[in-house]
């Protein structure tokens, strides 16, 4: 019997998870299985998460816009997507389908791989926005033992409500206007924003009053290095791009499958640099 795992989204032809997942399959040579792509528009979410087994897939992952839809859909969870409400990672289990969440994990795992001189308790993050990439990161920082966390968000209102939602103990809402006053003393900068994407404007934030040790990142990983990151660099900050995260969120999920915990590895990430048309020197 074919072991089949799937990616859920709507549109889904961007997806690079079948890349990830097919390359690990090969490489740990894993039998009768294979990841797949499903195009499902939000009216048949919940009706294909429930036909998923009799289909033949033992999990999937879940992208956009569907995460929140799978966390209200599933029965059981775990306790970073019960805290998110958010699910990207949908495992079989002996009680049944249970919802999980490794975008946090695959934030951090991605900053300690790129950047392991940075430590979490060394002072403040910085996070630019307040959407779902924000609460799984945020959730990550504060499990990392990072001692506050500034919330910079054009809207306040929404910032405090993340910030209320996830009961974030030491958390401070910064407005728009006064992002660059949150800088001072930060240990980290995070982008959890689509800015920085071709077509989706930059983040117009002056880096003057970051630290010099500092870290940079950016969740974008198209282009690898968006306009945030080339800043940080020419004030020579160290960075960490994005791509590191998709990475990395894909460990668990492949491990909970197949019972293989894979490896990021250099040959991974330059197969999906390729598949961009990246070139990595």
């Amino acid at each position: 019997m074919i072991r089949k795992v799937c990616v859920i989204g709507w549109p889904i032809t961007h997806s690079r998870s079948p890349l990830i997942h097919n390359f690990w399959i090969r490489k740990y040579g894993v039998q009768n299985a294979v990841y797949e792509r499903l195009a499902v528009p939000p009216e048949d979410f919940v009706a294909t998460l429930r036909d998923l087994a009799s289909w033949g897939f033992i999990g999937a992952n879940v992208t956009v816009p569907h995460k929140e839809a799978a966390f209200a859909a599933l029965q059981f969870h775990d306790e970073t997507a019960a805290r998110l409400k958010a699910v990207n990672t949908v495992v079989t289990t002996p009680r049944g389908l249970e919802g999980r969440n490794t975008d946090g994990y695959g934030f951090i795992a991605n900053l300690r791989e790129r950047a392991p001189m940075w430590l979490p308790s060394r002072g403040p993050a910085v996070l630019i926005g307040a959407g779902g990439a924000t609460r799984a990161i945020a959730a990550a920082l504060e499990s990392e033992g990072v001692p506050e966390l500034r919330i910079v968000n054009r809207t306040r209102s929404r910032a405090e409500a993340l910030a209320a939602d996830l009961r974030l103990r030491h958390a401070r809402i910064f407005e728009w206007d006064d992002a660059e006053t949150a800088l001072d003393g930060a240990n980290l900068l995070v982008n959890t924003t689509t800015l920085g994407m071709k077509g989706a404007g930059e983040v117009e934030l002056s880096l003057e009053r970051l630290p010099g040790a500092a870290l940079v990142t950016d969740i974008v990983y198209t282009p690898l290095e968006t306009g945030l990151l080339r800043r940080a660099r020419e004030r020579r900050l160290a960075t960490v791009d994005g791509l590191g995260m998709l990475l990395h969120q894909a460990v668990p999920g492949f491990e909970a499958w197949f019972g293989i915990r894979p490896q990021v590895t250099a040959e991974l990430r330059a197969l999906v640099l390729a598949d961009m048309g990246i070139v990595e020197s």
